[in-house]
């Protein structure tokens, strides 16, 4: 007769969602991760703390003390337990506790705890949420394969920012505003991203002549990066809809004669 230790038992309630009590377990920790960064929240307000200080200040550390058990447990019942420690979260889970003992000696630290708010993805796993991550995976896929033209548009945006930025400089000098190159540079990106905070502004005639061409350049240019990522994302939804994909890595590509993922080797899915 097969037993169920202490430790199978803890595991299958902490790291589980098929059973009442795993999904149960989860949901409680939602609630208690948005109280914990809702008092957070209000802590930062200055009336409310003064006011109720002291118990918010409580209430913080019960929730970390509940977590460092929790913490602590997941890594007793965890099967592979440095495997869970260096996951992502592992690690989240990690810096939801760290903050409030990292305050002790650092003022201020504690307000880290908005951290916390990560822990809420489990969401995904308890409410059976996770085939709509395949969605974010295809976002992620569009972002990778498009790094090299995106880094490519940033190089020669910050290039176009530097000559703005001198030209800037020289044109209006320390009495108007631009004390240096780089605080010119700032206004220049400040001017093509059409943000205009406004708090440096050209006063000479050529000057605002630049400033009418860094306007312009700004309005040429702000679209493409959108343009380089819609194009892989409509490659990627291609792909995505004509190419076998992994269940379980969620890898697409494979040939339409494939039967096995060719990264991680599951058997692929029927088409």
């Amino acid at each position: 007769m097969v037993t169920t230790t202490a430790r199978e038992k803890i595991y299958q309630v902490i790291f589980g969602t098929d059973t009442v009590a795993g999904q149960r377990f989860d949901i409680l920790l939602i609630y208690m991760i948005l109280l914990s960064v809702a008092a957070v929240i209000l802590d930062s307000v200055g009336s409310l703390h003064e006011q109720y200080g002291v118990w918010i200040f409580r209430a913080e550390w019960l929730f970390t003390g509940l977590f460092s058990i929790e913490y602590l447990l997941r890594i007793y019942s965890s099967p592979k337990r440095l495997h869970y420690i260096f996951s992502f979260y592992g690690i989240v889970d990690l810096l939801s506790i760290v903050p409030t003992y990292l305050a002790l000696f650092v003022p201020g630290a504690s307000y880290w705890l908005i951290l916390r708010l990560l822990r809420v993805l489990r969401v995904f796993r308890v409410l059976k949420l996770v085939r709509y991550l395949s969605e974010a995976n295809i976002l992620l896929r569009s972002m990778y394969a498009s790094r090299r033209k995106v880094l490519v548009f940033f190089t020669a945006v910050l290039v176009l920012s530097v000559i703005f930025g001198s030209l800037m400089f020289l044109v209006e000098g320390p009495e108007h505003g631009f004390t240096s190159i780089p605080r010119s540079i700032y206004w220049t990106i400040v001017t093509i991203t059409t943000v205009g905070y406004g708090d440096i502004a050209p006063q000479t005639v050529f000057g605002q002549v630049i400033a009418t061409l860094a306007m312009l350049t700004g309005y040429s240019i702000i679209a493409i990066p959108t343009g380089i990522f819609t194009a892989e994302i409509a490659r990627e939804i291609n792909a995505d809809r004509t190419n076998k994909r992994c269940n379980v890595c969620d890898r697409s590509g494979h040939h339409p004669d494939a039967e096995y993922c060719y990264h991680c080797g599951i058997e692929l899915p029927e088409s």
